[in-house]
């Protein structure tokens, strides 16, 4: 999107060379630039940059996304994407991490789990507190707001209070939303805008100004009403789940305070959160409480602590208002987990004057400096694919939701990180992105992670609303713990806890490892498996999903033996090295694929050998290699349903050994082999996008030596399932999937985990990311750019690299270390229309990683072993580790 040019680079031109003609002044311009293209020295930031940096300063930024350049990046940003077809994401008001999350609530049963939907559901109130892209049950959405623009026969008493009632149809195709800005116009007339500061919500409501209002009294029946505003505050949250609370109203101030106890979406337990709402605009006419659709002036105080019933579902407080003087009422709402003082607190001291045009300008600026780590040139890029890539961007930065200040469970002086919601989804794409483009968050992020071990004990794998959330898998957070580590995150972390936090995971299970930690520990230990009928003596959960807790156990071990070995540990990593092998007892070679096609005839196809579950006794149980995949029993696989694998197939978790993909493609035949079955995986139906698990099998064509194909199937899911309409992302996105496409656009995805990027054309011209080293810059760049490689389907134009260079030099390898993102450089691709050899050696594949045994062996020909665990032999592990390429000396480790 081109920006409208200004006089300031006619300003720029000497005044004694304005007086020669224009055509002598441009001939002489492009003369001089031609010998600057020869003269100046050669920099990271390219021709055109080099030039601008030397006319206009550093400051100059040529055609990125960036204020420098004239074009504001927030036009691309669209919250609204994803908001039906089960994306779950919050598109309303807020900050980078924000607590107030304020939006328009939408009665859309098994969609609104983050409060809005892009449908036709009423809109039942303006609620402060959100989760983003949640898969579970609508979460948050505590103490909505909802006005009337007045009641029939100007009785307060003859409103509608209730949520089940109160439900009023939004004006289609009002919703607008961008960073920091939500509005919606409703058929009553009112219209609502919203905008936040970090805990508190501020709200503008909009009237016509005329002496009555049309509004709808019952199901398609209209009437006038006198204008005279009803504001009401509920106590109710998304899912009803209030058990206590309390509500006052102060008639004089028009101040309404209160409290209640809620539950968490997907976890155990209980929060207590608090709010303080002021009003600004109109005369106070009168004032008091309701529950369900009984309103009274009397009491002013609703409280069951003290004995007076609250009732289930609605229950609240009101204000009947004068017609405002400017036909528009200010409402702010403070809020913490903490108590009505502290949320009034926090109201008076984030939004004093109760300025909306301050507030949203202050969000707004918020949101462009934490983006402008990242620039982009988008020339011959489609605005839509732009809006695709700065959205997925924003959306990753709405979730962990910083919460410090407000810890309702311990004091400490550690930063308090809140809705991890989960690190199941998140590890994949969304930490490693934090870990890149807003290192100091992600650091705070961890050792948030680390002071819950030190309070409960555990590290979480899901969290929510100061609750214990249900554990998908693995014990995950040993992932994000280690990539950190790998990737240098150090400042103020405690790494002797975290490696306590961490083994802990491995060693120690908890009576209840359905909501934290790890289970069947002692035959993990004992048999290198979690047994189908295995017995557990020692804690309890869900005994299911042994194939995925089990695959995910291994490489949660191996991550561990990671920072083990760093942290100078030798004992312990050969021991989780070891365990991180354990993958392979679930890998039955002689499992075949066989399903019935439509006319139920059994099929076969020739692909044999899939993770299957194992007995106590050693022998395999049948799995359906199908099922919960797409095509066959896709809902099948959740937490407690008895299944072997979680929200995926035996075909997809046969894929996930990231530690040691050469072992893996061995075991599949090898690469063409392993090839021919990927790609059967990603055109037959069984990949689903929709979920994490399938944003790394995606990539894993570059372990075989074909990145061309990584790059295949990126541009076919991009746009495809992933564009920048309301329903562009093809599953609940938990700050996810706005990660991988990010990711997928700028050229590079990581193996959680590992300090390994996978490398592939980026979607741009050039992609530049602000290096952790002060004034350096990461610079990816298409030296032959073809517009015609982002069409959808993947199957036009340049999308294969045939060569590199990194910082001048050839690049052979088909992955990057994070060393790029913190140093920064320029790396280069030249990009053609057919997969060439770039890439394809042995020695230019990802690392995988052999037993602690075999590293001994190879040093000094000792090897150990341990407690009858099983390990593979010697030989699977002979390929893929080389970290060199041609020129060894050339190459950026």
């Amino acid at each position: 999107m081109q920006s409208r040019p200004s006089n300031s680079l006619r300003n720029m031109v000497p005044l004694h060379f304005r007086g020669v003609p224009r055509r002598s002044r441009l001939l002489a311009v492009a003369f001089f630039c031609a010998c600057l293209i020869f003269l100046l020295p050669r920099t990271d930031l390219g021709v055109a940059s080099t030039l601008g940096f030397f006319f206009f300063g550093p400051d100059f930024s040529g055609g990125y996304g960036s204020k420098a350049s004239g074009v504001d990046i927030l036009q691309f940003i669209d919250p609204l994407i994803g908001t039906t077809n089960g994306g779950h994401v919050f598109p309303g008001a807020t900050l980078p991490y924000g607590m107030a999350k304020a939006v328009a609530d939408t009665r859309s049963p098994g969609e609104n789990a983050a409060g809005f939907v892009s449908d036709d559901a009423p809109i039942i109130g303006f609620s402060h507190l959100h989760d983003s892209g949640t898969g579970g049950a609508a979460s948050l959405g505590n103490f909505p707001l909802f006005v009337h623009p007045g009641c029939p026969a100007d009785d307060f008493a003859k409103c509608d209070y209730s949520v089940n009632t109160r439900g009023t149809d939004r004006v289609q195709g009002s919703a607008f939303a961008s960073p920091g800005y939500f509005s919606v116009n409703m058929t009553n007339s009112v219209r609502a805008e919203m905008t936040t500061t970090e805990h508190t919500a501020l709200y503008r409501f909009t009237f016509p100004g005329t002496e009555t209002v049309n509004v709808t009294v019952s199901e398609d029946v209209a009437a006038e009403v006198p204008y005279s505003p009803l504001l009401l505050l509920d106590l109710v949250d998304l899912s009803n789940s209030r058990s206590a609370g309390r509500i006052q109203v102060y008639p004089e101030s028009g101040r309404i305070v209160g409290d209640g106890a809620f539950a968490p979406s997907f976890g155990q337990g209980r929060y207590t959160a608090y709010f303080c709402a002021d009003f600004r605009g109109a005369a106070i006419r009168n004032s008091g409480t309701f529950s369900t659709n009984v309103a009274k002036t009397e009491p002013k105080v609703l409280d069951s602590a003290s004995g007076v019933p609250l009732g289930y579902g609605s229950t609240g407080a009101w204000l009947h208002f004068e017609r405002p003087a400017n036909d528009s009422l200010l409402a702010r709402v403070g809020l913490s987990f903490i108590s009505s003082e502290q949320a009034c607190q926090n109201a008076e001291r984030e939004v004093p004057d109760f300025s909306f045009g301050a507030v949203e300008d202050r969000a707004r600026d918020i949101w462009r400096e934490k983006l402008s780590v990242i620039e982009v040139d988008a020339t011959g890029v489609s605005e839509e694919l732009q809006t695709t890539f700065w959205s997925g961007l924003y959306r990753s930065l709405l979730s962990p939701q910083n919460y410090t200040g407000e810890n309702q469970l311990w004091n400490s002086t550690e930063p308090y990180f809140d809705s991890f919601y989960c690190i199941w989804d998140s590890f994949r794409a969304q930490h490693p992105l934090l870990t890149i483009i807003d290192p100091e968050a992600q650091t705070q992020m961890v050792r948030a992670l680390i002071d819950i071990y030190r309070h409960e004990e555990k590290l979480p794998d899901c969290r929510m609303s100061f609750s214990k959330g249900f554990t998908q898998g693995g014990s995950n957070a040993d992932i994000v713990i280690a990539d950190a580590f790998v990737k240098n995150l150090t400042e103020n972390i405690d790494w002797k806890t975290a490696y306590e936090a961490v083994v802990s995971d491995a060693e120690e299970e908890p009576q209840q490892w359905g909501i934290h930690g790890r289970g069947n520990l002692e035959s993990w230990h004992k048999l290198g498996w979690i047994p189908y009928d295995d017995h557990d003596t020692i804690g309890s959960g869900p005994m299911s999903r042994t194939i995925s807790r089990g695959v995910e156990y291994a490489y949660d071990d191996f991550c561990i033996a990671l920072l083990a070995d760093g942290l100078g540990r030798p004992e312990d990593a050969a021991k989780y090295y070891r365990r991180g092998g354990n993958w392979v007892n679930y890998w039955n070679p002689d499992q075949r694929d066989v399903y019935r096609d439509e006319a139920g005839e059994v099929v076969q196809t020739s692909f044999a050998g899939f993770m299957q579950p194992r007995l106590l006794n050693g022998s395999f149980r049948y799995h359906n290699t199908r099922t919960c995949s797409p095509i066959y029993n896709t809902h099948a696989c959740y937490f407690d349903t008895g299944y072997d694998t979680y929200e995926g197939s035996p075909w997809l978790y046969s894929f996930f050994v990231p530690q040691n993909m050469a072992s893996l493609i061995k075991l599949m035949g090898g690469p063409k082999r392993f090839v021919e079955r990927l790609t059967f995986f990603h055109t037959s139906g069984l990949s689903y996008m929709g979920n994490e698990q399938g944003f790394l099998p995606t990539y894993q064509f570059h372990h075989a030596g074909r990145p061309g194909l990584s790059s295949f199937w990126l541009h076919s899911y991009i746009p495809s399932l992933f564009n920048a309409t309301v329903n562009g992302i093809p599953g609940n996105d938990d700050c996810a999937m706005g990660a991988f496409s990010a990711f997928a656009m700028m050229g590079f995805f990581p193996v959680a985990g590992q300090d390994v990027y996978l490398l592939t054309p980026p979607f741009f011209p050039e992609v530049r990311i602000r290096a952790k080293q002060e004034g350096k810059w990461a610079v990816i760049r298409i030296k032959n750019f073809d517009p015609a490689a982002n069409a959808a389907g993947g199957r036009a134009g340049a999308i294969y690299i045939q060569s590199a260079r990194l910082d001048g030099r050839r690049y052979s390898r088909n992955w990057i270390s994070h060393d790029f993102f913190v140093t920064g450089g320029v790396l280069e691709f030249v990009v053609g229309e057919r997969e060439s050899s770039w890439g394809t050696r042995p020695d230019e594949v990802p690392p995988s990683y052999p037993t602690w045994e075999d590293k001994e062996e190879e040093t000094n020909g000792r090897k150990e072993a341990e407690d009858a665990v099983p390990t593979l032999d010697r030989d699977i592990f002979d390929g893929g580790r080389g970290r060199g390429g041609d020129e060894g000396d050339d190459l950026r480790h």
